[in-house]
């Protein structure tokens, strides 16, 4: 059996992206920039008002000083006045400063009378301005390609003008679920029937993560079918198998691959849950067969499929898995020659330090209410000793 990390390596090994495409902007949240984005225009692109009040000469902004108004410039409207000693220029937030003034006196420390204006406060140079280039100058590069994009990144965009972004394409990924009992949610079901909720599942996991999923029809367990559907790969980014990996009778997803040339890498791993996880490529095709049972279909997923989705998107993979530091909530037995990744809640310590990680005690494979229950995967090594509550421990939370 392989290790997971030996495993993970492996799947990441040569995958290369999806090519790029030109969105818009209103439609580039949540995804990989391909190309950087450089500023279109400085931001702000000249010097501005950040209050309403009188732009004036910093050596005349002094307590009791009476300035003489000689303009008005809104936002978007600027004045085409020169201000001279003894002036000023009633202005609005986002105007612009206009020639002569190096400062704005706050409204609130004018007492105006006509045409005049009388300082019941001084001002200092500079003060209340935003000056042109403040936030960002022309040409400065405002994100980095490999970015997921969120909103805040999308408003730095704008800012900086554009309109349309270069972005990483999103990965076509199939999900193609195995198995003679599995049937489609709402369908009539006999007696040993199982709701196929693991391509569901996977399929909201790859969406929210950012993927283009296809579910495709589930295959029967026979050549066949298994051939027709894997076939499919050929217009895929990467084909995720649910099931039928392992040396049963029925197991029949190897042999179907291989009879239509699957390149393997591996079948089996050290890991619990999730020892017959597959690995290999058809064609240009990454293929990934993850175990039939739906907990460890959706765990191998976060371990194994995520970051390869990620590095199919172009954002930067590590090494290794992110895990967090926390403490075990209660004792767990010694483990054997498997990785375990344990179910668990999460709550805050008590003494306000590091989170408290508590495993069920149940982790069979199948449960999928404890699986919905927890909040962390506790990751637990090969061989590790039986530990008490109280422990160190690393999590992974669960998306």
């Amino acid at each position: 059996m392989l290790d997971v990390a030996v495993a993970r390596a492996r799947i990441l090994e040569n995958l290369k992206t999806c090519g790029q495409e030109i969105v818009p902007l209103s439609q580039a949240c949540g995804r990989v920039l391909a190309q950087p984005v450089h500023a279109r225009t400085a931001n702000p692109p000249v010097s501005v008002s950040a209050m309403d009040g009188y732009a004036a000469k910093a050596e005349d902004a002094l307590e009791g000083a009476v300035l003489r108004i000689v303009g008005e410039a809104p936002a978007g409207h600027p004045c085409a006045v020169t201000v001279q000693k003894g002036e000023c220029v009633r202005l609005f937030t986002g105007a612009q400063i206009p020639a002569g003034a190096d400062t704005v006196i706050i409204q609130e420390n004018v007492q105006r009378e006509g045409d005049h204006a009388k300082l019941t406060a001084p001002a200092r140079q500079g003060q209340y301005i935003r000056q042109q280039g403040q936030d960002f100058q022309k040409n400065d590069e405002l994100l980095p390609a490999g970015r997921r994009l969120g909103p805040r990144d999308i408003g730095l965009a704008a800012a900086g003008g554009h309109v349309w972004l270069t972005v990483s394409r999103r990965p076509r990924v199939g999900i193609l679920a195995t198995g003679d009992e599995i049937i489609l949610p709402g369908d009539p079901a006999p007696a040993d029937g199982i709701f196929n909720s693991a391509t569901f599942m996977v399929a909201a996991l790859l969406q929210q993560q950012g993927a283009e999923t296809i579910m495709l029809p589930i295959a029967r367990d026979n050549m066949e079918s298994l051939t027709t559907q894997f076939r499919q790969a050929a217009s895929l980014d990467m084909l995720v198998s649910i099931g039928g990996a392992s040396v049963g009778d029925y197991d029949l997803v190897r042999p179907a691959l291989a009879e239509i040339g699957l390149q393997q890498d591996f079948w089996k791993i050290a890991m619990r849950p999730g020892k017959p996880l597959m690995s290999g490529r058809l064609g240009n095709t990454p293929i990934i067969g993850l175990p039939g049972n739906p907990v460890a279909a959706m765990v191998c997923s976060i371990v194994f499929v995520t970051p390869a989705l990620h590095a199919l998107m172009g954002l930067p993979v590590g090494d290794e898995l992110q895990t967090e530091a926390a403490i075990l909530g209660c004792d767990v037995k010694e483990n054997d020659a498997r990785q375990d990744f344990l179910r668990a809640t999460l709550a805050p310590s008590p003494q306000g330090a590091v989170p408290v990680a508590t495993p069920f005690s149940r982790q069979d494979s199948a449960q999928l209410n404890i699986l919905r229950q927890s909040q962390v995967l506790v990751l637990r090594a090969p061989f590790a000793p039986a530990q008490k509550a109280g422990t160190p421990c690393q999590i992974i939370r669960l998306p």
